[in-house]
């Protein structure tokens, strides 16, 4: 086997401080040929859809990418944007605001890169970048707050994987969840009060995470433990009784059942319980996309307002704001505590070459 190396690889190249933020991913277009694609990497992850693998294969190839692409294509279209997909562009402009406000502290020897479990950028070819530039520590902060095997350890087992086929490995650390971490539970707040101070607030706030199979809860998930203490912590915080908020659970897919209750659900039947306006926040995504975009504030709103309901608003993910920033910001200085900052002084790159040359010396080569 031949491992990944550095092209042109230089004893004097300077050492830095890598950090990698990762989302789920995106297709690189709104078309059929573009999701069928970004679906099959998607669902074929066996960490996503925990079917044995012969009959999920006849499944997925034989039904559903024949079916759900041309679908998705279409909601993709109503949201897709000059620049690409939302998803792509607000963790592009969070990856800018990190490495803005850590380059203030590391300069010249940190490098900051973002990367999608599924689709473009890959987290093998940023990886690529980050070797080529040096990184001899790694962070990785997966921006998926809660935990769940589905998305957090599945990107722990795309780099894994990459890592099997490299020649020099960086120093690792991985960020595996932030769910109750104080700054993001007060960003997430500030949001919320910053829009009912604008708009006005309605009569009860849903929290609407996405859903996983409940039989993953039953095999020992933390996800829906760790949705619910987020929703404590921000209701808290935002002085709001039991009777004032709900945890709900969006985005099922097939027949088993999923975490609940349903958003979609409830959506239809709080105005006949009495409840006829509703704000709706998603505190598990940490950028506005097809879920929150066009899920929430599209089907979700046409679900309540056929059903009686009087006012439904939509608040916006924390995306690139400035309180989300600094709260990423906190999360990655403290995970980054005893790592000494590399050294790149002159003496002690020459050093290094002078210390090759006579190895090679020796060795004869």
């Amino acid at each position: 086997m031949t491992y990944k190396g550095e092209e042109a690889f230089r004893h004097d190249q300077p050492a830095r401080l890598g950090i990698l933020i990762t989302n789920l991913g995106t297709p690189d277009a709104p078309t059929t040929s573009a999701l069928r694609r970004y679906l099959a990497e998607f669902l074929w992850d066996p960490r996503v859809v925990e079917v044995p693998r012969p009959l999920w294969w006849l499944i997925l190839h034989g039904i559903i990418l024949r079916i759900r692409p041309s679908r998705s294509a279409e909601a993709y279209r109503s949201v897709w944007q000059p620049e690409g997909s939302p998803l792509l562009i607000h963790t592009a402009a969070q990856c800018e605001g990190i490495r803005a406000a850590l380059q203030k502290k590391y300069g010249d020897n940190l490098v900051v890169g973002f990367a999608m479990r599924y689709g473009n950028p890959s987290i093998s070819s940023v990886l690529d970048q980050m070797q080529q530039q040096g990184v001899r520590q790694l962070l990785v902060l997966p921006l998926y707050p809660q935990y769940s095997a589905s998305t957090t350890a599945s990107t722990f087992d795309a780099i894994a994987h990459d890592f099997t086929r490299r020649r020099w490995l960086p120093d690792f650390r991985f960020i595996s969840h932030y769910h109750d971490f104080p700054p993001y539970i007060e960003a997430m707040a500030t949001r919320i009060e910053r829009h009912w101070a604008a708009h006005g607030r309605n009569r009860k706030l849903i929290l609407s995470y996405h859903g996983v199979p409940k039989k993953y809860l039953l095999r020992g998930d933390p996800y829906h433990c760790e949705c619910h203490k987020t929703s404590r912590l921000l209701a808290e915080r935002l002085g709001l009784g039991d009777d004032e908020y709900m945890t709900t659970f969006q985005s099922r897919f097939g027949r088993e059942e999923w975490l609940q209750p349903y958003t979609d659900e409830t959506m239809k039947s709080l105005p006949g319980k009495g409840i006829d306006s509703v704000d709706v926040f998603c505190p598990g995504f940490s950028s506005d996309c097809l879920e929150t975009i066009e899920e929430i504030n599209e089907e979700n709103r046409e679900y309540f307002m056929e059903a009686g309901g009087k006012g439904f608003a939509y608040i916006p993910a924390l995306n690139a704001s400035e309180e989300h920033i600094e709260a990423l910001v906190a999360l990655i200085g403290q995970n980054l505590e005893g790592w000494a900052t590399p050294g790149n002084d002159p003496d002690t790159l020459r050093a290094r070459v002078v210390r090759a040359e006579s190895v090679k010396q020796q060795l004869g080569w």
